[in-house]
């Protein structure tokens, strides 16, 4: 027990102390903005090709699959400008504004890999060209997942109404779609965190190294959303502070709040791994 202690408080000293040491405060902000500079030129990519593939609901549920794991009062105001900025019909697909939105969204993933680089304490020696190229496939293949999500929720009332009309017994199991988008949503950020810290960091990792990093981040995640949602609700004056930009002050502080908890992730694992090669090293005395 003694010892397990002693391992947990080397491992966060060593994880903290070089999350402050390397300006990990200062990155926290760099992702936060560079996240919000990505979501619309990625939303309004990613909807405009979903609309090229006929998959013409992709706004809504794109809108969910975002915002539905934010807090309500943070997610509210600017789902609503994301909705209206992705309805208006765009037929730009292959044109340069499509590529330039592309280009913007990747340089979100761009942000990501830098975090993690330097939370891993790696150098990042591919080239410019083959890391930009992993980025918009990353930015690609997000958008064919969440279209092909969108088709699924189109006709999943479609198939709850056949199988319960064929199994009555199961209608009290399959809940709401509402609470599918939510479980759907909450499946995307874990996988998305596993693909970010498995393939945008230099090196190379086993996945179960990555899990403390991850649980760390989806359970910071939940409890720093539900700390400032609470404080917005009951103690914050955003909205007398800064009027109409109080939406957007709110996002980036939540965004910040949960870049803190992403790399912190990152530090985590990087730590967990530098205590069990340093254990390795050391002989064993206990025979």
């Amino acid at each position: 027990m003694q010892r397990n202690i002693v391992a947990l408080k080397r491992i966060l000293y060593d994880a903290l102390g070089h999350f402050n040491d390397d300006d990990g405060w200062s990155m926290a902000s760099h992702l936060a903005i560079s996240a919000l500079m990505a979501l619309f030129p990625f939303l309004i990519f990613a909807t405009t090709l979903a609309s090229f593939l006929g998959a013409e609901a992709f706004a809504e549920t794109a809108v969910h699959l975002v915002f539905d794991t934010w807090p309500e009062q943070i997610a509210e105001p600017i789902s609503r400008e994301v909705v209206s900025v992705l309805t208006v019909q765009r037929g730009d697909l292959l044109t340069y504004g499509a590529v330039l939105a592309a280009f913007f969204a990747s340089n979100g993933v761009e942000s990501l890999r830098t975090s993690l680089n330097r939370a891993y304490r790696v150098i990042d020696k591919r080239s410019f060209w083959w890391r930009r190229g992993q980025s918009l496939l990353f930015v690609v293949l997000a958008t064919i997942g969440f279209v092909i999500i969108s088709v699924l929720l189109v006709f999943a009332p479609l198939l709850v109404r056949l199988l319960v009309s064929n199994f009555p017994a199961i209608q009290p199991y399959l809940g709401t779609i509402t609470i599918w988008r939510y479980v759907i949503a909450s499946l995307v950020i874990v996988l998305g965190l596993f693909a970010v810290h498995y393939w945008l960091p230099a090196g190379r990792r086993r996945i179960r190294d990555l899990l403390p990093g991850i649980v760390f981040t989806l359970v910071g995640w939940v409890i720093g959303s539900s700390m400032f949602a609470t404080y917005l609700d009951n103690f914050s004056s955003y909205v007398s502070t800064y009027a109409g930009l109080a939406s957007i002050m709110i996002a980036v502080v939540f965004l910040y709040i949960i870049s803190m908890v992403f790399i912190l992730g990152g530090e985590l694992n990087a730590a967990i791994t530098r205590y069990t090669e340093a254990r390795a090293r050391v002989p064993d005395r206990s025979g």
